[in-house]
């Protein structure tokens, strides 16, 4: 058995040098393998409808690779998801033809739907998936280095797949990640890093994602010895896992003394695969119960490692919407260490994470030069003395650069051409260039450039809204309270409009300790067109509404009767939805208005 175990470690290393010493090569001359890919793209998908559009009869095919690249964006136009919207539609509804892509679409990935406040369609392809593959090896090469984990040791993966389904053409709709646990290459993942999920198929391809986790948190604990690190796509997913656990872990433990499977999974095909892997355990559950009682006294602070005592990290996205998560994270991890997962979207794979030991607030993304074509359109801060409504954010914009032309200290909105069908796409995500890796830029996301909350001249973004949330917010500590979460609301239906921000808090709070965090959170805004507008009442005060506990599962599970998968849910910071708003109106319980600006 030591001897499988040497083996399997050998192997594993030699597989992580591998996978670092490919990429170390790509990056070396990072720029130069840009050009090569976006050659590629062009290449494979020469003569589709979209490109014909621009390049017309040129022919590019034995064209040098800079002249292309210059070509290219020359030609090509910058496109937001709207532009590309009617093309990706005609796939969606049957249209074979060559429109985006040579080869044939046949999957669809739904975007969370939480940053604009609806899905959208972006084309999935095998090479989706075979990217995947590739970020999720050599990331988990790096966290090796830093973190080494036992070769053939579990994962406790609270992952999900959301319902697929057919669209009016007959492609199968999903999330990004549906398609990829539905895929070859998530088998070849386990086998390749030598980690493998608790939990079987049948669990993460429930859809119902409170009887998932219920599963997975039962099957988590079953092989708690052999657990080697916890993961989930986003941090929200873990947060709302361990706040599940604080309510069942009596009905779990019971599960494990005896062998049996709550009620509450009323799924037969889960039942089976769940059934046929536990056994009776007493001593077991008399553990876990012993410590479960522990950490009821200590609001269970430090769960994670109690609980799977040879757990090495806590893995998972953490940058973004999901910083808000962190501290809760911290107090279930203790000492654990939290490693932020790599940077992606829907659209594309960006970066890895090379430095799995900083902290999620510093962690930097350097740049894989092979999955797309990266520009990045250096963004330059408004002068305040301008006028507020010529811009619909506080950026200029200067002409993209090439991966190779970009600066440290600087700020990029990304944009991606890729191998499946987009080409010069907007992703919106604003990045600063932190360092470089070899010749690829290390990118530290800073946020979404979308705004969110505008009602006047104000321009304020999601990072505005974490800033003063989490300012207001410390004033709770003085109560033993917490923020559970969340979400704001500009409303200009009254006049003067104002902004809203909804709570939901954990413990008893006095209400003057309330309206301070009210008023802390309105003199908090620092944009210019905020302050200005307060001062003059061309803005009302902020109002800060309580909601009653649970309000923001409601949300999730609106969101989950629509489509949304939870796998991929991000508490929206800002809504207009009418029916989430509903939600939140209903179950408010208390309202403050600010005397910041009295």
């Amino acid at each position: 058995m030591e001897q499988k175990v040497a083996m399997n470690t050998r192997s594993k290393s030699n597989e992580d040098s591998e996978i670092i010493n490919w990429f170390d090569m790509v990056t070396e001359n990072a720029g130069l393998v840009q050009t090569q890919t976006l050659r590629r793209i062009l290449q494979l998908n020469y003569g589709v409808e979209y490109l014909k559009k621009w390049f017309g009869d040129i022919e590019i095919q034995d064209m040098d690779e800079n002249a292309l690249e210059t070509l290219y964006t020359s030609l090509v136009p910058l496109v937001s998801h709207a532009d590309l919207e009617p093309y990706i539609q005609r796939i969606s509804d049957g249209d074979t033809s060559p429109i985006l892509t040579q080869q044939p679409i046949t999957n669809l990935s739904l975007s969370s739907g939480t940053t604009e406040g609806r899905q959208k369609y972006v084309p999935f392809t095998r090479h989706s998936s075979q990217t995947t593959l590739q970020i999720f090896r050599l990331a988990a090469a790096y966290r090796s280095r830093v973190y080494p984990i036992r070769p053939g040791g579990r994962i406790l993966e609270l992952i999900y797949s959301s319902k697929q389904f057919k669209t009016k053409g007959g492609l199968t709709a999903g999330t990004a990640t549906t398609h990829y646990y539905a895929s070859e290459e998530f088998r070849i993942k386990q086998e390749k890093t030598k980690s493998f999920t608790c939990s079987p198929k049948e669990v993460i391809s429930s859809g119902d994602y409170k009887q998932s986790t219920y599963c997975h948190l039962l099957l988590g604990l079953y092989y708690s010895q052999e657990v080697e690190f916890i993961t989930s796509t986003f941090a929200y997913s873990l947060i709302q896992a361990f706040r599940s656990f604080e309510e069942l872990w009596q009905e779990l433990c019971n599960d494990i003394r005896e062998g049996t499977l709550s009620s509450r999974i009323t799924l037969p095909t889960v039942r089976k695969a769940v059934l046929d892997i536990i056994s009776p355990n007493p001593s077991l559950a008399e553990k876990i119960e012993a410590n479960c009682k522990d950490l009821e006294g200590s609001n269970w602070f430090g769960l994670i490692p109690k609980l799977w005592p040879n757990a090495k990290y806590v893995y998972s996205i953490m940058t973004g919407s999901m910083l808000s998560y962190i501290k809760k994270l911290r107090e279930y991890a203790g000492e654990l260490a939290l490693v932020s997962a790599d940077y992606g979207s829907t659209e594309s794979w960006i970066g890895v994470n090379v430095d799995p030991s900083k902290s999620p607030e510093n962690v930097t993304f350097a740049v894989v030069p092979t999955f797309s074509y990266f520009e990045f359109i250096p963004l330059r801060r408004q002068n305040k003395t301008k006028d507020y409504k010529s811009a619909t954010d506080d950026f200029i914009e200067d002409d993209p650069v090439p991966l190779s032309q970009v600066k440290i200290g600087q700020e990029y909105e990304i944009v991606v051409t890729t191998f499946t069908g987009l080409y010069r796409y907007r992703l919106g995500d604003v990045v600063e260039v932190a360092g470089f890796y070899k010749g690829t830029p290390k990118l530290n996301f800073i946020y979404r450039r979308k705004l969110i909350l505008t009602v006047n001249i104000d321009k304020n973004t999601e990072k505005d809204l974490q800033l003063v949330v989490e300012k207001g917010s410390q004033l709770l500590s003085r109560s033993h309270a917490e923020l559970v979460d969340f979400t704001s609301h500009a409303d200009i239906a009254n006049q003067p409009g104002h902004y809203i921000i909804y709570w939901e808090i954990k413990g008893e709070v006095d209400d003057r300790i309330l309206g301070e965090c009210c008023s802390e959170m309105d003199a908090s805004f620092v944009d210019h067109g905020y302050v200005v507008s307060r001062r003059t009442n061309s803005i009302g005060p902020l109002e800060l509404r309580i909601v009653e506990r649970g309000t923001f599962k409601k949300i999730v599970d609106q969101l989950m009767g629509n489509g949304a998968g939870i796998g991929q849910f991000k508490t929206p910071r800002c809504t207009s939805n009418q029916v989430l708003l509903k939600i939140l109106n209903l179950c408010t319980i208390k309202t403050f208005h600010s005397t910041a600006y009295a």
